[in-house]
């Protein structure tokens, strides 16, 4: 193992294995190209009936917005101001949900719905709840610009087809009407203007509801406070069912385990105090025996200890990531090439996320993977660390395919962090996990 300079702690470089593929199987050009036509061309059913059938609600949630924004600033010196606009914000609070259900229903956009507003006592707090409620607030901006995207939504998907239609037969109606008269530039130009126009109207279609589904997203989700409030009630959550399973499962072997271990050392103690003492004395061949046994026990009671205590805090993590590691490599049965850059040390809790990643990451190499050789690279940079594994294996790794990633994204937004996967049948895997070198 060599070690080479680098910035903060030394850059280690562990075994090399066998170089990865230089690329996966990709389509040739014209097969991309039918593909992309294809892709072009087809519009979902959902996609046009949102256009058309969305018409009615925006032009129904635009004409509230609107109104609800005139009066409120004609009203808002009055007595009647301030309630006015609270329930107008109830209002557009469940058009923004009505909203949200026809996005997930016909574009397949399915948007968190936002937590529910506070009931705190008093109709003064309440009102000031609905009066503060950022959801409120963004539902009635998605209303606003809901309009124009609608009316254009229905314009592209209805109105600019049957144009389309009236200048390809443009000149069967001049015929109709003037049997005599020739055919000229103006008939072929509506034809081919009416040809090109039609076969925009997919693509066209498509654009717009992309841009409805961000909208959706961006203003008829939670806010970006109560979702990051949610992210971390389910990580607690599912940090704490892990941290009772684990204690759980120590008990057990603790119990079931290492308890029987020390039970029969016990006996065994006892029986070699037998053998000192009998009437005839010391009987120095079953002593022997009892305290080889005795011995072995004991050795069998510290490695089971060493085991369960592994799993609670690994002793190599005392002098860091960079003494960890290398150690946590040299076990694996792949070869493992890995590279530290760890120009400050982490908190502890984050070290200890990062070591159990690592090792869930290798063991899956050796498991499932069938690779010849492994990278292991962690680094830390801008209150970042980034903790990089990728394989030669056959590929196919994905979040929740049972290979343990769900839990390490679990594991990994308890901190703040996000796991990401790259893992195309063939392979070569790689597995990305970034958190922050500080708790906040």
């Amino acid at each position: 193992m060599t070690v080479a300079e680098g910035g903060g702690e030394p850059a280690v470089e562990g075994v090399s294995g066998r170089g990865h593929p230089t690329g996966t199987d990709r389509p040739s050009a014209p097969a991309a190209e039918a593909v992309e036509r294809r892709r072009y061309l087809s519009v979902r059913g959902g996609e046009w009936a949102f256009a058309v059938v969305g018409l009615p609600f925006a032009l129904l949630g635009g004409g509230y917005a609107l109104a609800v924004l005139y009066a409120g600033a004609l009203l808002s010196l009055t007595v009647v101001g301030l309630p006015f606009v609270v329930a107008a914000l109830l209002g557009a609070r469940r058009l923004g949900a009505l909203h949200r259900w026809l996005t997930g229903r016909l574009l397949g956009e399915y948007v968190e719905a936002p937590a529910g507003l506070r009931r705190p006592a008093g109709v003064i707090a309440r009102g000031r709840v609905v009066l503060t409620d950022p959801v409120a607030w963004r539902a009635l901006l998605y209303l606003v610009l809901r309009l124009p995207l609608g009316v254009l939504g229905f314009t592209v998907a209805v109105a600019l087809p049957l144009g389309c239609g009236w200048l390809i037969a443009f000149p069967l109606w001049v015929r109709a009407w003037d049997g005599a008269r020739p055919a000229g530039r103006l008939d072929a130009a509506s034809v081919v203007i009416g040809l090109v126009v039609l076969f925009a109207v997919p693509g066209a279609v498509r654009a717009l509801s992309g841009a409805n589904r961000r909208l959706a997203r961006l203003l008829l989700g939670p806010a970006r406070a109560q979702q990051r409030v949610r992210e971390l009630e389910t990580a607690r959550a599912t940090l704490l069912a892990d941290n009772t399973d684990q204690l759980r499962r120590l008990e057990r072997d603790l119990h079931d385990g290492t308890q029987a271990r020390l039970v029969a050392l016990a006996i065994t103690l006892s029986l070699a105090e037998d053998a000192l003492v009998p009437p005839a004395g010391p009987d120095l061949g079953r002593l022997r025996t009892l305290m080889n046994r005795a011995r072995g026990q004991t050795d069998d009671a510290i490695t089971e200890l060493r085991r369960l205590t592994r799993g609670i805090h690994p002793v190599a993590l005392d002098g860091g990531l960079g003494e960890a590691l290398p150690g946590l490599t040299a076990t694996s049965p792949v070869p493992v090439t890995i590279r530290l850059d760890l120009g400050e040390r982490p908190h502890p809790v984050v070290e200890r996320v990062v070591y159990f990643c690592a090792a869930e990451l290798l063991t899956n190499i050796a498991k499932h993977s069938g690779a010849r050789s492994a990278e292991l690279t962690v680094s830390t940079a801008d209150g970042r660390v980034r903790l990089r594994v990728s394989d030669d294996g056959r590929g196919g790794a994905a979040l929740g395919t049972g290979t343990g990633l769900t839990g390490l994204a679990e594991r990994l937004a308890a901190v703040d962090g996000a796991l990401r996967v790259d893992s195309p049948p063939g392979g070569p895997t790689v597995v990305v996990a970034e958190l922050p070198t500080r708790l906040r």
